[in-house]
């Protein structure tokens, strides 16, 4: 089984390519939404960060993560203590995820991880794709959601690893200010190139999808 990593900064339309892996039967783990599960009310992690960030729990019982973010945002240390404390438990729903898909006979499966290179998450996977946009575009793109603030964007750009630098590790790359269709055709070719992968290696890659 290959284990593609699809990652992008904020704002590079990430989400949007994954969907366009899954339209097309292949298997995708969102780490963004594992991290929503294990905040949600009763998820593994309310009570863990709750503990090392009072105050931190919604009235629903649930992380709230706006107050979350204003609590380790520019912190290196909390944001260090709140990665030690989500990316086991979160690891643990992605190992759930590769079983299953394997189980199901899939041959590629796609692990969409915003934070990727900065966890390490690179060295486990089989190849790399990268979601890109010009600068002006991204920023646009952020600002425009009306979530946050434009230097709450540059704190979150600060920690994450360069676009220039996520491209030049690539195996694959997507230039989402293209356009959809001009995304989707990528995202064929790139599972064609994977299939043949598979099978120069003597895999079953299925019917057509992953």
């Amino acid at each position: 089984m290959i284990k593609l990593a699809l990652t992008g900064s904020i704002g590079m339309g990430k989400s949007a390519t994954a969907a366009m892996f899954a339209a097309r039967g292949v298997p995708v783990y969102d780490a963004d939404a594992a991290v929503h599960r294990v905040y949600a009310p009763g998820g593994e992690a309310v009570a863990p960060l709750e503990a090392e960030f009072p105050g931190v729990t919604g009235t629903d019982g649930g992380i709230d993560r706006i107050k979350l973010r204003q609590r380790v945002l520019n912190n290196s240390s909390a944001m260090k203590r709140l990665e030690e404390i989500v990316h086991p438990i979160v690891g643990g729903q992605q190992l759930g995820f590769l079983q299953k898909a394997m189980a199901g006979g899939h041959g590629i499966v796609v692990l969409d991880i915003p934070l990727l290179f900065e966890t390490g998450g690179d060295k486990r996977a089989d190849a790399i794709l990268v979601v890109s946009a010009p600068p002006e575009v991204q920023r646009a793109r952020v600002l425009a959601r009306g979530q946050m603030t434009e230097a709450e964007f540059e704190a979150i750009l600060a920690r994450q690893v360069p676009d220039s630098v996520k491209r030049s590790r690539a195996d694959f790359i997507i230039d989402t200010s293209q356009g959809f269709a001009a995304a989707e055709a990528r995202v064929e070719e790139i599972l064609a190139e994977l299939r043949k992968r598979l099978a120069d290696t003597g895999s079953d890659v299925g019917s057509g999808t992953g």
